[in-house]
Order: C-alpha cells, then structure tokens, then sequence
C-alpha cells in the first residue's frame, strides 16, 4: 500500500489543488474497484484448490 501511494505522489509532484483534487479522485475511483473487486468475490470459493 505504502508503494501504491509512493507512486502517485511521485506520479503527481506539484503541490496545486488541481493535482490534489486529482490525486484524490484517483484514490477514491481506486478504493471503489477495490471494494467492487471484493463484493465480485464474495461467495467464491477462493481455496489453494481452485486454482
């Protein structure tokens, strides 16, 4: 988690609020497939098995 943030504050130097609003509407739109990603698994059987 730490390098995903690394990366987008690297990715997104300048300190104006364009780039923030932008960097914070990256995070959110990431935080949201993360947790769609998550309800799309739930019920699956994720085992060693099934793969």
């Amino acid at each position: 988690m730490t390098i995903l943030a690394q990366s987008i504050a690297r990715a997104f130097p300048a300190n104006s609020l364009q780039i923030n609003l932008v960097r914070h509407l990256l995070l959110l739109a990431l935080a949201g497939l993360f947790v769609a990603l998550l309800r799309a698994s739930y019920g699956l059987d994720l085992s060693w098995g099934f793969f």
